[in-house]
């Protein structure tokens, strides 16, 4: 539907907003969501976007309800897994898994059928099926050796339901192959291999060590006692003037 131009204006301001501090700031993208949403909740664009700053600030069920209300208004299935995962997030897991199984996935694009079984993957977990999380994430996408946007997170979390289920030294092979891809640092795959390996990182020199180091740069330690030497000095030069006298 289109807007009047002044309306427009107002609402992509407002969309602009909400792109720009979705990752940084979800609930001030929210806070503008909603002006959005007041403006024109008639457009698609503006109920997606809606969807997912309720989305990055756990507000699932209205996620939900958005991403509902744009997929009717579009008829498109792009919104399909992040609906299925905003299932888990209200704590239905088996619902998520039911739309794994639906054609929907079937129209998805490549992006979006790894993005379908990421979220499947994490329903079999939510449900305590860690083996079949495992195999699930096993597909021909995971064993490419092509770098793909998806690769990162799915190798991520192939190594993190290998890490659940006590394979360790496959685990932290796989987190490597994450980090490998991850050019963006779109995980912590690094702090989690640096974790499986035992390395602690700490300053190695505090802030109060720092600041001591500098005071004293160039300065010359004093030797305990050297005072109490001058004195002693001084008295036996008194001692010696005196007997000079009475002689």
């Amino acid at each position: 539907m289109s807007l009047p131009k002044t309306l427009a204006e107002d609402v992509a301001r407002n969309l602009v907003m909400v792109a720009r501090l979705i990752d940084e700031d979800p609930e001030e993208a929210y806070a503008y969501a909603r002006i959005a949403l007041r403006l024109a909740s008639r457009v698609a664009a503006v109920r997606e976007a809606a969807g997912f700053a309720a989305y990055a600030t756990q507000k699932y069920a209205e996620a939900l309800a958005e991403f509902r209300a744009s997929r009717r208004m579009t008829g498109s299935v792009d919104l399909w897994p992040v609906m299925a995962d905003c299932e888990r997030g209200l704590g239905r897991p088996e619902r998520a898994m039911a739309m794994a199984g639906e054609p929907e996935v079937q129209k998805l694009d490549k992006a979006g059928q790894v993005e379908m079984r990421l979220v499947a993957a994490g329903a079999r977990r939510d449900m305590g099926q860690i083996d079949a999380a495992i195999v699930t994430l096993q597909s021909p996408e995971l064993a490419s050796n092509s770098i793909q946007p998806w690769t990162p997170r799915l190798r991520y979390a192939y190594a993190d339901a290998l890490l659940e289920a006590g394979r360790e030294d496959e685990a932290r092979e796989w987190f490597g192959k994450a980090l490998e891809a991850d050019k963006g640092g779109s995980t912590d795959a690094s702090d989690r291999l640096a974790e499986l390996d035992g390395v602690e990182f700490v300053d190695a020199l505090g802030d109060e060590e720092v600041v001591e180091t500098v005071e004293t740069v160039g300065t010359v330690p004093s030797v305990e006692g050297d005072d109490e030497g001058d004195d002693e000095d001084e008295d036996d030069d008194d001692e010696r003037g005196d007997e000079a006298a009475k002689a």
